[in-house]
């Protein structure tokens, strides 16, 4: 069995789960910027591709692939797959649904305590010595806690799901939108009621963004949503930077239609020194937060996922269906 694996060699040798098909496999490395003609001539005769859920992976690649049983995303992400030229082959494309659900549902709720907390300002004024000083002024502009906030879930999927079992302690006030409402039962299990995405634009101070991306969901926070906000609100984005449109944001910060932005997710990725984001004028650029997506690259998500990954590939090149297909085969 040959496995083309496009992605960090010295990641996959770490999580390698110690299983018997595993150990007899034939694997190929390329990096996750390799070309098409490097593809191929890496790993022509590849009976399984495992990627990384940022690279992209073209129909010309997987038609010159005639052993090809199973593309597995080593994540969540799989939109830079072609997945109707797969299909068109009966090539499964799966990914990992779910594994990394908790860790970044942990940096969603991260990133709004930082927001609320004012977190950068107030680690660079306590190392400059300036304590008291941000301390006073906390105080008459205000702190608000969580508890005090309604939060908007766009999307309610596994991570949604968890940030909403996170948020549960902090006795806020919790809501989401799809386009279809869920069953009362799972409101109740997860404590949150549903909003229309105007409704929610409108009366949140926190939304949180958890939707896939999508032709739909591209550039959905764009002027129009974002003019509805409440000037105290904060986008929260742990999901794609491709659903935020920069400009928009950047617009509605230096405008104070909004009053900042928690980011563990920009677009395009990676991010550039020129990125509208990285140039807010020097008084707002406090008010977004960036991590650098690494909301769910946590050791144990690794290891869950790199096991369900080899285990997927073993079912396909079986005969028998994998879990998570996401090109409708």
């Amino acid at each position: 069995m040959k496995l083309l694996i496009v992605g960090n060699e010295d990641r996959y040798n770490k999580y390698m789960p110690d299983l018997e098909f595993v150990k007899q496999a034939d694997m190929v490395f390329c990096p996750r910027n390799a070309s098409d003609e490097e593809l191929l001539q890496a790993a022509p005769d590849a009976d399984a591709i495992a990627i990384d859920p940022m690279s992209t992976l073209s129909g010309h690649v997987i038609s010159q692939m005639p052993n090809l049983k199973i593309i597995q995303s080593e994540g969540v992400g799989f939109n830079g797959i072609d997945c109707e030229a797969a299909k068109e082959r009966g090539i499964y494309v799966c990914n990992c649904k779910g594994a990394n659900a908790g860790a970044v549902a942990e940096q969603t709720v991260l990133l709004m305590l930082a927001l609320l907390r004012n977190i950068i300002v107030g680690d660079r004024t306590e190392r400059e010595c300036r304590q008291i000083q941000i301390k006073e002024q906390m105080m008459v502009e205000g702190i608000k806690e969580l508890a005090d906030c309604k939060i908007g879930l766009i999307g309610f999927g596994d991570i949604a799901k968890a940030a909403a079992k996170r948020l549960e302690p902090f006795e806020c006030d919790t809501y989401y939108y799809t386009k279809t409402r869920k069953p009362v039962d799972v409101e109740n299990e997860y404590h949150v009621s549903y909003l229309d995405l105007d409704e929610m634009a409108k009366s949140c101070d926190i939304i949180s963004i958890h939707c896939p991306v999508t032709p739909e969901t591209t550039g959905m926070i764009n002027r129009e949503f974002l003019s509805k906000m409440k000037p105290n609100a904060y986008i929260v984005n742990t999901a794609r930077g491709e659903i935020i449109d920069n400009q928009a944001l950047y617009d509605a910060i230096i405008s104070g239609q909004i009053q900042g932005a928690g980011l563990d997710t920009v677009a395009p990725e990676p991010t550039q020194r020129d990125h509208i984001l990285l140039n807010l004028p020097k008084e707002f650029e406090d008010r977004i937060i960036f991590s650098p997506h690494i909301g769910g690259i946590t050791t144990s998500y690794f290891y869950r996922a790199h096991k369900k990954n080899w285990l997927n590939i073993k079912a396909a090149l079986e005969g028998r269906r994998p879990d998570y297909v996401v090109n409708g085969l």
